[in-house]
């Protein structure tokens, strides 16, 4: 049962999502405080890039995925600080980041294209990874997987059971109340920003030392757009946030299926499910027609559906705070 053909790919789902998850609670942390960093595929390119070569040059994957981090925390700073300090637009800044991380990732890792390098070892977890069926998918894993799990619980209770969390909402929420209170709204946005971009390059080292082992050109490319989009389909959760990151990883293996099942079929058009897919959910999630259809569901499950469905954006998000 372990060993099935179906535990397997489960399995292989959760590994697969792994750097999504990361990115996007990184991507929420950055929001809840009022910063949209749309850098994230051109930082999570160039801290796969970098990740893989520090690892293979020091030999260390600790050291990849500090690399990784730096990388990712520059993009995120260069996000704030063009936003809070000079007062430019946080998505043009971003999105020119996006440009310049896709074309020098390519141009400083050319000559590392696919170089065999070190991977993260596998590390099952004993007792745990023999409960069946959830022991091979969650416990039979390495500890990038088991650290994205904890990750989303840490992430979840700092950000709406603590003082600090309540701090970091108000900056992205209500940052005039927040100011008024004693809050240094800016320094929150500074601190989070940095914070999230640092997770989002981490999950870019994660990808090219523990998912396509090595660096090529364009290896991540796509999957910085995939965690903004998750991240408003979450509704700014990280628990619902990792569910749709898993949930885009069923979708790319369901396309991976379809593809040898119907190899016939162009392999563009099955490659685009996952994004078709998320464009739908995106369109139905929160909109007026999705609401009418909770109105049809019986009584006892229209509250849990319009929870489940309802998203709220951090009020004050992408705005400049200016304290007087």
């Amino acid at each position: 049962m372990d060993s099935s053909p179906l535990i397997l790919t489960l399995a292989s789902i959760v590994l697969a999502s792994t750097p999504l998850i990361i990115a996007v609670c990184g991507e929420i942390i950055t929001e809840r405080s009022g910063i949209v960093n749309l850098s994230l595929d051109g930082s999570m390119l160039m801290a796969a890039m970098m990740g893989f070569i520090v690892a293979l040059e020091t030999g260390s994957i600790w050291f990849g995925f500090l690399a990784g981090m730096a990388i990712g925390a520059l993009f995120a700073f260069i996000v704030a600080f063009g936003s809070i300090r000079l007062r430019q637009s946080q998505f043009a800044i971003g999105f020119v980041l996006t440009l310049l991380g896709d074309d020098l990732s390519a141009f400083l890792g050319q000559n590392y294209t696919r170089i065999p390098g070190p991977m993260v070892t596998h590390y099952p977890i004993p007792v745990l990874k023999d409960i069946p069926i959830i022991g091979p998918i969650f416990f039979n894993q390495d500890i990038v997987v088991y650290f994205a799990f904890i990750l989303v619980a840490i992430t979840w209770f700092w950000l709406f059971r603590t003082q600090p969390g309540l701090r970091l909402r108000s900056a992205g929420d209500r940052p005039e109340a927040g100011f008024a209170r004693g809050v240094n709204i800016n320094f929150q946005r500074y601190l989070y920003t940095i914070v999230g971009g640092a997770l989002v390059g981490l999950a870019g080292a994660s990808y090219s030392l523990n998912i396509k082992i090595g660096w090529s050109e364009g290896i991540t490319r796509g999957l910085g757009w995939i965690a903004l989009a998750i991240v408003i389909f979450g509704g700014w959760s990280p628990i619902r946030g990792m569910f749709g990151a898993l949930l885009f990883g069923a979708t790319k293996a369901l396309a991976t299926y379809l593809q040898r099942t119907f190899p016939e079929v162009s392999v563009v058009a099955f490659n685009a499910i996952p994004w078709v897919l998320m464009i739908l959910v995106l369109l139905l999630v929160g909109s007026d027609f999705t609401e009418r259809l909770v109105t049809i569901a019986p009584k006892s499950l229209q509250k849990p559906l319009q929870r489940l469905l309802r998203i709220s954006p951090p009020q004050a998000l992408g705005s400049t705070f200016v304290e007087d």
